[in-house]
């Protein structure tokens, strides 16, 4: 008696359980690093109906090619922002006060936190900047 191989891959199916248990470490698909830095920014831009928006929020972290914050307006993947960002006093040196001007555009959004009524959004930043002096 001679044993027949089938041609078909069985795969085993993990139950969602399983591949937790298997995979706990966060993989970082991010090409450069994040700071965690709290910076006070405003954010300019326009809603998905054409009205613009001013708003202040905090930056909750920050790369070269990108930041991360939460606001109250309602953007849309793709909104194009200007932002403001007050950069530390340890970078200014004699000057002290430094702000980041900088464009952006909208390339993910989290969930609505229904307790404060704010949206996380992650935007990538574009090539041209200013960084001004307010002293």
């Amino acid at each position: 008696m001679t044993k027949t191989s089938s041609s078909k891959k069985t795969t085993l199916k993990k139950s969602p359980k399983q591949s937790q248990k298997l995979s706990p470490l966060k993989v970082n698909r991010r090409r450069e690093w994040r700071f965690d830095l709290p910076l006070s920014a405003k954010i300019e831009g326009k809603l998905p109906g054409g009205n613009k928006f001013n708003e202040k929020t905090l930056v909750e972290n920050i790369s070269s090619t990108g930041v991360y914050f939460c606001l109250d307006s309602g953007v849309i993947i793709g909104s194009k922002l200007n932002l403001v960002i007050d950069m530390p006093k340890e970078l200014g040196g004699k000057r002290k006060k430094l702000k980041l001007c900088i464009g952006g555009l909208t390339v993910r959004l989290e969930e609505l936190d229904k307790k404060e009524k704010k949206q996380g959004v992650a935007s990538r930043f574009e090539k041209n900047f200013k960084i001004l002096d307010n002293d």
